[in-house]
């Protein structure tokens, strides 16, 4: 096998298990590795937000039974967006449960329901896939920024190392916007991932 097909294995944040190929794809799997994706190409953006909602799935993820953390030292997500025709399941995609902050919410959270790690958020009506950043390899881009800072706990002072925005910012939206344009403004559903 050459160099250039091997996969290189590493242990990822909070302890999942990835691979990274040279072709430009990774893996990353949930903390016991029963549910794997596998996701191609650059991804749209690396943030962490703050919104209100995201603070709450969190802290309700997390009293899962051996959950591993979410919410990161000053209350935030850490996330790494990536379009949804980018993404799929490939191993364990009956495990993910959905757990939604309201029954009729279009946001849902999948869990790998054999660890309860948070894999990813899901806008059902959006074309873009939302995977926590403890799931994916180091290798992924650093932090770009911090959104929706507004809603942090009132006793966070953030730092100042990336751009922290107190709402979704134009700079966002137009990131989100020119990954659709190529999907030819698709909203396709994630392979492997129930409905």
């Amino acid at each position: 096998m050459s160099a250039r097909a091997a996969k290189v294995r590493a242990t990822g944040r909070g302890g999942a298990l990835i691979s990274v190929k040279q072709h430009g794809s990774l893996t990353a799997s949930c903390r016991c590795g029963a549910v794997v994706l596998e996701v191609t190409g650059a991804p749209i953006v690396h943030t962490a937000c703050y919104c209100a909602s995201c603070q709450e799935a969190g802290r309700r993820i997390e009293q899962l039974p051996d959950a591993p953390p979410i919410l990161d030292a000053y209350g935030g997500t850490d996330f790494v967006l990536y379009r949804k025709d980018r993404v799929r399941c490939v191993q364990g995609g009956e495990r993910l449960e959905a757990h939604r902050l309201k029954p009729e919410s279009p946001t849902r959270r999948m869990v790998a329901a054999c660890c309860n790690s948070a894999m990813f958020l899901d806008f059902t009506k959006g074309h873009w896939l939302t995977l926590y950043r403890a799931r994916m390899p180091e290798s992924v881009p650093p932090l770009e920024m911090r959104v929706m800072t507004a809603d942090r706990r009132a006793d966070v002072v953030l730092p100042e190392d990336v751009p922290n925005y107190a709402t979704h910012t134009g700079k966002f939206m137009w990131k989100l916007l020119a990954a659709w344009v190529p999907m030819g403004f698709r909203t396709p559903k994630v392979e492997g991932v129930p409905a």
